[in-house]
């Protein structure tokens, strides 16, 4: 992973790749996503693999793009860092993306599509709420599914079909909830509870942990949280199958 300089003989090979996170002005969220990044360009060692965030934290979009132009690259890949497809990669990266290629008219950037609810991110989730302790075949365990929410009603539909598919395979019951929206976590508990599930775990749809993630810890201190998805190799793999597929077929954001 590169932060300044590249290397030369890189420069006419594969586009270059940057990592967008969202930011946050918690360090645990950088420091995952650093982490994350740097499992990618391990993966990948013959392709320059550079972190940036939206906002609150740095490099910025703005400083990555002018370094990768500066280094004489002629095409990157933007791979957003963010499990839904709401404002910031609709509006937010997309309007910084067009404002980068006014400055730097030779450097063509594809943005690649969000994570998502990718089937591999809901198995490293699944993995992480077993490993906070819920037997999969135990029908009294209920999870509560906690996601950021947005003020697209419908990016938070599809967000609550989370539910189904981390109980696939499982005898778990589940409930979505939001961390800044409705339904909030102690609904979502008080349904699960209401349903007979015995035991109740929180499931966190983060990356990182963060602000978010506390206030969810906060808001039910007796209940077991499992860790955010994190630095997972699924997610490496997820991120890296963005990246290769805008590189040959880039995403159309104008629907």
């Amino acid at each position: 992973m590169r932060h300044g300089a590249a290397s030369p003989a890189r420069r006419p090979g594969k586009p270059a790749l940057i990592a967008v996170a969202h930011g946050s002005r918690d360090p645990r969220s950088a420091a995952t996503m650093f982490a994350l990044v740097a499992d990618l360009a391990a993966r990948r060692p013959d392709v320059d693999v550079r972190l940036a965030f939206l906002d609150l934290s740095t490099p910025s979009v703005q400083q990555v793009v002018d370094a990768v132009a500066a280094q004489g690259y002629t095409e990157a890949v933007v791979v957003p860092l963010l499990l839904g497809s709401a404002f910031h990669a609709r509006v937010d990266l997309p309007g910084l993306l067009a404002a980068a290629r006014t400055r730097h008219p030779r450097l063509r950037l594809t943005q690649a599509d969000v994570l998502g609810a990718d089937h591999r991110l809901v198995t490293a989730l699944r993995e992480r709420v077993v490993d906070a302790g819920a037997d999969p075949a135990d029908g009294r365990v209920g999870v509560a599914i906690a996601a950021v929410g947005s003020s697209s009603p419908e990016a938070n539909r599809r967000t609550e079909r989370l539910g189904g598919l981390l109980a696939t395979g499982t005898a778990w019951r589940t409930s979505v909830c939001f961390a800044t929206t409705k339904p909030a976590l102690p609904e979502a508990i008080s349904d699960l509870h209401a349903h007979g599930c015995d035991r109740v775990l929180v499931a966190p749809w983060f990356l990182a942990p963060g602000l978010l993630t506390d206030r969810l810890i906060a808001a039910a201190p007796g209940l077991t949280h499992a860790e955010t998805i994190g630095p997972h190799p699924l997610l490496t793999e997820v991120a890296l199958d963005r990246y290769l597929n805008a590189a040959t077929s880039p995403l159309d954001l104008s629907a």
